[in-house]
């Protein structure tokens, strides 16, 4: 199994920007496709966006399109989420997950593994 921890999640003015990172541990990380998951008080659990275990087919939410973008470093044993133009509906607690299938999924329970989340506010 693998072990998440998120990080780079704060407080910024809209339009802003964060970079937020996931680093994993355990059993080979090259073997996941990863995703980012966020959850606002109130809302269920909602997909950002994910990445094959390649790093190849980033999908992305239409809410976020054009404005994240998720990459990996297999390397580093780390996936990143880069968040551009934030604005307050962002606001949430970002979640990083693993899926031990081949190709990048969008729902939440297709992923076995999750970190504990990181607080990102977004403010007007």
């Amino acid at each position: 199994q693998v072990q998440l921890v998120e990080s780079g999640g704060g407080l910024v003015q809209a339009g802003g920007s964060l970079r937020l990172s996931c680093a994993a541990s355990g059993r080979s990380f090259s073997s996941y496709a990863m995703g980012w998951f966020r959850q606002a008080p109130g809302k269920e659990r909602e997909f950002v966006a994910t990445i094959s275990r390649s790093a190849g087919s980033p999908y992305y939410s239409d809410s976020v399109k054009g404005r994240f973008t998720i990459s990996r470093g297999n390397a580093k044993n780390t996936v990143y989420l880069q968040m551009n133009s934030l604005k307050p509906e962002d606001t949430a607690v970002y979640y990083c997950a693993a899926s031990e299938t081949i190709v990048a999924v969008t729902r939440s329970r297709d992923y076995e593994y999750w970190g504990q989340g990181t607080q990102v506010t977004v403010s007007s």
